[in-house]
């Protein structure tokens, strides 16, 4: 195959293969309650708040903006607190995607159909923990999801959180591929500067929470991928490289 031609496609999990924010939201605020925390995360709250990669990293974030003297709190106390407080929202955001809360966006399975019919390796290359993915491609694709993905990169193995590429360049040594034989599927800004830093082109799908973002670099913006085909993202691909 020619150098360059395009041979795998790389996922990011929440807001590009399923419009899952609504629902990490809804769990972080039943997390609180159950914890009787007083927190409530707004829509205007967490979009704001998603510009802060990883669910642990937003709490803090949060908790910090509340309260300054956080500081006060010893830091093994603190992240012990935080881990509670993201172990109960997983769990609860868990029992919500098997229950059919979430589902995948629109032309996803059918393009990563298609591509592994081509022979293209797919992976997957998210900020999210490991159990977050299992339950949605478990629920959308079947127990054999994992199969289908060459390689799988997510809070376990890359803690630098997008925007820093470190989970693209972990999946394009797993893909044992060049950069420019890859392409990256984002929805969000941090994202497309994690994936444009680590070489790789890459495909916006824009989602409710990140339609006012800045996506200057990126090969195409499309609403969702229910319109595009292998051949298109071929074209795209190729287009992208002249």
């Amino acid at each position: 195959m020619a150098h360059g031609a395009l041979q795998a496609l790389i996922f990011d999990v929440d807001g590009t293969l399923a419009d899952t924010e609504s629902v990490h939201m809804n769990a972080f605020n039943q997390a609180f309650a159950e914890l009787e925390l007083g927190w409530i995360w707004t829509p205007e709250l967490y979009l704001d708040l998603l510009n802060v990669s990883g669910g642990k990293e937003r709490i803090l974030h949060y908790w910090q903006q509340l309260n300054p003297d956080i500081k006060a709190l010893k830091a093994q106390d603190l992240q012990d607190r935080i881990d509670q407080i993201h172990g109960l929202k997983t769990a609860i955001y868990e029992n919500a995607v098997n229950s059919g809360a979430v589902s995948l966006r629109p032309g996803v399975l059918r393009l990563m159909d298609e591509a592994l019919s081509a022979g293209l390796q797919l992976a997957i290359a998210t900020t999210t923990s490991p159990v977050n993915i299992a339950a949605l491609m478990r629920h959308a694709v079947g127990a054999d999801w994992r199969l289908n993905f060459t390689a799988i990169g997510d809070a376990s193995t890359a803690p630098i959180k997008k925007p820093h590429p470190q989970v693209y360049f972990q999946m394009i040594e797993a893909l044992k591929l060049p950069a420019a034989c890859c392409l990256a599927l984002e929805d969000s800004n941090n994202g497309l500067r994690a994936a444009t830093a680590a070489g790789l082109a890459t495909l916006i799908t824009t989602n409710p929470f990140t339609l006012h973002h800045d996506f200057t670099g990126a090969l195409r913006v499309v609403p969702d991928l229910s319109q595009v085909t292998l051949a298109l993202l071929r074209q795209w691909h190729a287009a992208g490289q002249a």
